[in-house]
């Protein structure tokens, strides 16, 4: 093996030991070890953007009537989605505008309350 490449893989070997002996991983079980060790290497929040999405659109699906748990949803991907693209305040105005009517077309059509929910 080369000295240069020997010394890359002794290196990540480092960074690897390091971030398992870390001041979390004493929490983490096995498999949250291993969850941690990919989410570490992501940088941005793209993922977390889109797994929100995701989950949204589930708890829609599934629980169409926990209100409020879909709107702090909602609300945390609002927020995710101003930092990530650092929106002004009128874009993000209209983005809560345009989440709060998705709601409305989808919760007013199964007879689900959510006017007082929204308006908070």
């Amino acid at each position: 093996m080369p000295a240069r490449a020997k010394q890359k893989s002794n290196a990540a070997r480092k960074k690897a030991t390091a971030k398992q002996s870390g001041f979390y991983q004493k929490a983490l079980d096995e498999a949250e070890r291993l969850d941690f060790e990919l989410a570490s290497g992501v940088n941005g929040i793209d993922d977390e953007i889109a797994l929100l999405r995701v989950k949204i659109k589930s708890m829609l699906g599934d629980d169409p009537r926990n209100i409020k748990l879909i709107v702090k949803a909602t609300n945390a991907l609002e927020r995710l989605v101003h930092t990530r693209y650092k929106i002004s305040k009128e874009q993000r105005k209209g983005l809560k505008e345009a989440i709060g009517n998705v709601l409305k077309e989808v919760a007013l059509p199964l007879g689900i309350s959510i006017a007082t929910t929204l308006s908070k």
